[in-house]
């Protein structure tokens, strides 16, 4: 029995250990401070704005209104709202507003039709330079866009990616997506761009060239378009750039039956993005493609949710067997607490954080409750014929 536990103890320390030394190492790279300012942009770009959502309600139309309030040239920008499986009031209001509205109630769902459908509807007679994504329940300031405008000029790439913070932190559930916003922030993206590595690309506040993200969006198959465009990018080389003096404040779920969904989804996603891509791995070692094998490696870490539920179990069930195995496990549980408070913003430690940090085991409990909802939604959706 003593042999067994000893060969799991390990199985299951070498992975969690190699993903926190990942984690600690960009969390400590995103304190190296970026003074460079971004030169003002000589070319004034045209954007087309993407809104895709589903069900959204009001959250859609305060979207809207936010960035139809831009102080960037109003001929330079349009907008495109997909609203799939919206009320009528919704639309109603929608329909009073300077925009293109498409209605689809499609069957099954998903951002990647809603894209395709918006690129398909696009004026044939107009000439658009970027596109940016933005999600319902995204807020922006009015020189947002020139903001963006002056970025991805001097980003001198075909993809860049702002910084998405959190617009509400009134529950629990509202605080921990906020924290691990930017814990995301600070790691995948300043993190990763401070030694030279391409920003991961988040949900929203994404900025691509127009020709470039119509070719490849229109060859889309899958529902989980972010991390396909991001390999694809990477499979290019095309470097993701991230600017974190640019804002786009999202609203965060408020409870935590939401807060357990999004998780989920984030961990099929994962799964299925590994499967897809890990035969890459080998041609992206042997070409240097150093982005992309960065990539493959990230996609292969363990989510954060899951990394903590292994250390907790492993910490307070490994003295019962072998005391002396316990150590390490506590070490790691140091460590990981160590890179989350590296990688979180002053200002998210408020007089909240106890309650809060007190409230995440319950939390992390509902949440691994939940993902045993994933072994039949994986059987469903992850096809690799595909």
């Amino acid at each position: 029995m003593s042999n067994i536990f000893n060969y799991i103890d390990w199985i299951l320390f070498i992975p969690v250990f190699l993903t926190i030394i990942y984690l600690a190492f960009f969390a400590v790279a995103s304190l190296i401070v970026r003074h460079s300012e971004t030169p003002t942009a000589k070319h004034e770009n045209r954007f087309i704005i993407m809104i895709p959502a589903y069900k959204a309600g009001k959250s859609l139309e305060m979207t809207v209104r936010s960035i139809l309030g831009q102080s960037y040239p109003q001929r330079l920008f349009d907008v495109t709202v997909i609203a799939d499986h919206e009320s009528e009031m919704t639309l109603f209001h929608l329909a009073q507003q300077p925009i293109t509205l498409l209605t689809p109630n499609f069957e099954k769902s998903s951002r990647t039709k809603s894209l395709q459908l918006a690129i398909n509807n696009l004026p044939q007679f107009k000439i658009y330079d970027t596109v940016l994504i933005l999600e319902a329940g995204d807020v922006v300031e009015p020189e947002f866009l020139e903001q963006v405008n002056d970025a991805y000029e001097s980003a001198g790439t075909k993809a860049i990616q702002t910084h998405k913070l959190s617009l509400n932190r009134d529950t629990t559930s509202a605080r921990l997506s906020a924290i691990f916003e930017e814990i995301n922030n600070s790691i995948f993206r300043r993190g990763h761009i401070t030694v030279g590595l391409s920003s991961a690309l988040s949900s929203s506040g994404m900025v691509f060239d127009f020709n470039w993200f119509r070719q490849h969006i229109l060859e889309t198959k899958s529902t989980w378009e972010d991390r396909v465009i991001e390999a694809q990018l990477l499979r290019e080389r095309v470097y993701v750039d991230y600017f974190d003096k640019i804002f786009i404040y999202s609203e965060k779920a408020r409870q935590a039956e939401d807060f357990n969904r999004q998780h989920r989804r984030y961990l099929l996603t994962q799964l299925r993005t590994v499967f897809r891509n890990i035969r890459h791995m080998p041609i992206a070692l042997f070409n240097r493609q150093y982005d992309l094998l960065d990539k493959l490696i990230q996609w292969l870490l363990i989510p954060r949710m899951l990394l903590m539920a292994i250390i907790g179990f492993m910490s307070v069930v490994t003295p019962m067997i072998s005391f002396g195995a316990v150590f390490k496990w506590w070490g790691l549980f140091a460590g990981i607490l160590l890179v989350f408070a590296l990688a979180t913003p002053d200002y998210l430690v408020d007089d909240k954080w106890n309650s809060t940090f007190f409230k995440l085991p319950v939390v992390l409990c509902s949440s691994l409750l939940g993902k045993f909802k994933l072994g039949r939604k994986i059987k469903e959706s992850i096809n690799l014929k595909k």
